[in-house]
Parts: structure tokens; C-alpha cells; sequence
């Protein structure tokens, strides 16, 4: 069975598990910085908190995102299930070089993968990093979460 057919009942039967506490899971912060901007982003480190990531937003403001950490720098895929904005993805190695940037579009069910092992991702608007001229080989640096 492929992966993503695997992922997507995975994500199905957790679904119907968790049932309306998906939606009520809480976020820290973090601070980020690339070129000469400082934003503070949402943090998603644990496992729920990156499965549920911007689900259910009707909305995200210009320079508002999320970033997401995980454990070991690894290849990762995401996927935009209920997710109703679109959004850009940018894979960020464990040094905090964008390896990839990849344009992700509402509720598509395509999973996205970094083509290097990376520490984190961070999800903005759609246009954001073309907008503010962030290109892969760009440095990300990442300040402790609050």
C-alpha cells in the first residue's frame, strides 16, 4: 500500500477519534527571522498540534504563519485537508537553510514533500515568500519558543 493511502486513513481514523477536540488544541510561539524581517509565528512541536496546523482557518493575516518542528531532521510531506486557505510551504534544514519552497492549494488532499531531510516547516500565506523575495538557499533563523 502507498504511503499516502496509508496517511490519509491514518488521518481519517484520528479524526473520527478525536472527534471536536482536534479543534481545541493550543499553540506557543516562535520567533523567526529571515532577511531583515522578524515575525512571531505560531509553534507546532507536537504531534497534534502539527496533524491539526491551520485546519479550519477561514483567514490568516499577511505576516502570520505557522511553523512547524519536529524531532529529527527528516523528509516530511504535508497535505492541505481542511485546510481553507491557500498557503506556500517552506522546508528549512536543521541549519536553517530553505530547502524547498512548494505552493499548496485548499482541502487538496496531495501530499507535499521536502526533497531533503529538514528540521522544520513553515506555512505562509500563499505568494508570501515570492512577495518578500525569500528564495531557497535563504537563512531562517528560529529563536526559542515562548
Amino acid at each position: 500500500m502507498n504511503i499516502n493511502k496509508v496517511l490519509i486513513r491514518f488521518f481519517a481514523a484520528f479524526s473520527l477519534i478525536a472527534g471536536a477536540s482536534v479543534w481545541a488544541i493550543d499553540f506557543d510561539s516562535a520567533e523567526i527571522s529571515v532577511k531583515d524581517m522578524t515575525l512571531k509565528v505560531e509553534l507546532a512541536q507536537t504531534f497534534e498540534q502539527r496533524m491539526q496546523g491551520l485546519m479550519h482557518r477561514t483567514e490568516l493575516c499577511n505576516a502570520c504563519g505557522m511553523l512547524f518542528e519536529y524531532s529529527r531532521s527528516r523528509r516530511v510531506s504535508m497535505w492541505m485537508k481542511n485546510t481553507l486557505i491557500p498557503l506556500d510551504v517552506a522546508f528549512i534544514d536543521d541549519k536553517g537553510i530553505i530547502v524547498d519552497i512548494f505552493p499548496m492549494q485548499p482541502n487538496d488532499l496531495t501530499s507535499i514533500s521536502s526533497t531533503h531531510d529538514v528540521k522544520y516547516a513553515l506555512e505562509m500565506n500563499q505568494t508570501w515568500f515570492a512577495n518578500n523575495d525569500i528564495k531557497i538557499g535563504d537563512k531562517v533563523t528560529i529563536t526559542a519558543a515562548e
